[in-house]
């Protein structure tokens, strides 16, 4: 069995593709924060540059995730046994964390370990520009635990206004370790439509880590707004016309299978095709 993750910091780049009905592709920097719910606070007081739900250069706040009402680990945990998992190991979170007091994050991703350390779940939660937020809880079925995993579910919330509800996620998340990836694929019934990479390095929680993090980002947060609002601009001068936003979702979050066939998502492949949907 492959040892547990520690709190850490990961930088590295996110990358945006569109294939279809226009092609349309950037990349920018970020750095992320890959830390244990249940010590986050603990690890956050003896560092000066990171505070747990206060005010700092960079905090994170409980109310930023989950259902918005604090106790997030609680929260992850009522939702794991609900679908039926133990729900009774560590759970870390891969989050921007606030910077200079703002945040908007489009994916953050819970890894939920069972209490002999072995990972069975992951939950998604995507927020949209709307000031809506949902969540995708997957299992994890896999016999290699050095094998990326492979997850896949229906979409249920407006993200892009560029693209229709009746797409499917696939998602391949690779262990984090020294390195860590999650590769997103948005497809239709006749293939991808986007692929979203984030792919980083591994840097301690630390002061000195945090300094060289903000001094490299300074207005990470930010620009990740901003540049989400600016690319849908260009898409739109590219001829992409917005799809009517649907209703929120009934409830706070979707529970759905995994998949472990097929190839593992690259950086960026084109000409991929996903599966029909389960």
């Amino acid at each position: 069995m492959i040892a547990e993750p520690q709190s850490c910091l990961y930088v590295g780049k996110v990358m945006h593709a569109r294939l279809k009905p226009v092609q349309h592709k950037f990349t920018y920097r970020v750095f992320s924060l890959f830390a244990d719910l249940d010590r986050l606070a603990e690890e956050a007081s003896r560092l000066r540059l990171l505070s747990f739900n206060r005010t700092g250069v960079l905090s994170f706040r409980e109310s930023d995730h989950g259902d918005g009402r604090g106790d997030l680990a609680n929260w992850v945990r009522g939702h794991l046994r609900t679908a039926g998992f133990r729900g009774d190991g560590r759970i870390f979170i891969q989050c921007y964390p606030r910077l200079w007091g703002y945040v908007f994050n489009p994916l953050s991703v819970y890894f939920c370990y069972d209490a002999d350390g072995r990972l069975e779940a992951i939950l998604h939660q995507v927020n949209n520009t709307f000031g809506q937020r949902h969540s995708y809880l997957l299992a994890v079925e896999r016999v290699d635990e050095t094998a990326p995993i492979r997850q896949f579910c229906q979409k249920n919330l407006y993200v892009s206004p560029f693209n229709e509800m009746d797409h499917r996620y696939d998602f391949t998340v690779h262990n984090p370790r020294e390195s860590y990836a999650i590769h997103i694929r948005e497809s239709d019934a006749d293939g991808d439509v986007l692929v979203a990479t984030f792919n980083g390095r591994r840097r301690p929680l630390s002061d000195r880590a945090l300094a060289a993090a903000v001094a490299s980002h300074p207005l990470m947060t930010a620009k990740v707004i901003a540049a989400i609002h600016w690319e849908a601009l260009r898409l739109w001068r590219k001829g992409l016309s917005p799809q009517p936003r649907p209703p929120e979702p009934p409830g706070e979050i979707s529970y759905g299978p995994s998949v472990d066939t097929g190839p593992a998502l690259g950086d960026y492949v084109p000409t991929s095709k996903t599966h029909a949907s389960g």
